[in-house]
Order: structure tokens, then sequence, then C-alpha cells
């Protein structure tokens, strides 16, 4: 990688932008809109392609109402994911599909741990 090529970091921040618009159901047209960039940007933003600045970011922030550290969340001190980096973009990319999304909050309204459990069993039996 280059000195000017996009980093780990680059690409978690990506990812996590990625997450946060599909969870707020926003397109990238919309998304660009509001930054006063266009939707190629930030596909290359959320590819981590491109760096966002520190005031981008600030503004991203405050368009999808998260503090700036959401975006920084998951990475250990070094600044690499808790997760490899495999299964961190299949993770993001999973949770960022409408399918992800619909499991996720369905998952997160079962109020019962006992309940979340065997939720959980009869996935893992369903997928053996």
């Amino acid at each position: 990688m280059s000195a000017r090529g996009p980093t780990s970091i680059d690409k978690h921040v990506g990812a996590r932008l990625r997450l946060r618009r599909s969870m707020l159901d926003m397109s990238q047209s919309e998304l660009g809109e509001k930054l006063g960039v266009t939707f190629q940007q930030v596909q290359k933003y959320e590819r981590g392609t491109n760096r966002i600045g520190a005031s981008r970011l600030f503004n991203v922030a405050r368009v999808m109402d998260v503090p700036v550290a959401y975006f920084f969340e998951g990475l250990d001190e070094e600044g690499t994911s808790e997760l490899k980096n495999d299964d961190s973009a299949t993770l993001y990319d999973f949770i960022a599909s409408p399918d992800g999304l619909a499991l996720a909050s369905a998952f997160a309204g079962i109020q019962d741990q006992t309940v979340r459990r065997r939720v959980i069993d009869l996935l893992r039996s369903l997928s053996d």
C-alpha cells in the first residue's frame, strides 16, 4: 500500500458510514446532497477509497445524528479492527443489507434473554 492509499482505518470508517446510512434507510444520493458531494464521492468514502477529512466527518456525524466516535467504534488502540478484516467486511456487508437490518431490528426488539437464546439456537440449527 502506498503512503497515499487507503488505510484499514479509512476502510473501517467507511464501513461504519455505510452501516449507519443503511440503518437510516438513506440513499447515497440523499447523503451526498446533505453533505454537498456527489453520490460517487459517498461511494468512495464508504469503500475507504477516499479518506474523509475531519470537518467532513464532523458534518457526516451531525447529518447522521451520531457522535464522531461512532465511526471509530470497533477499532483497537492500534487502529485495527477488533474483528479480522475479512470478518469485519462480511459483518458490515450483512448488517447493511435489507435482511441484516430487518433481522437486527427484530432481534433487538426481543426483551426476554431466554427467547433471544432460543432464536439464536434456531438460526444455528437452520444453518447446518
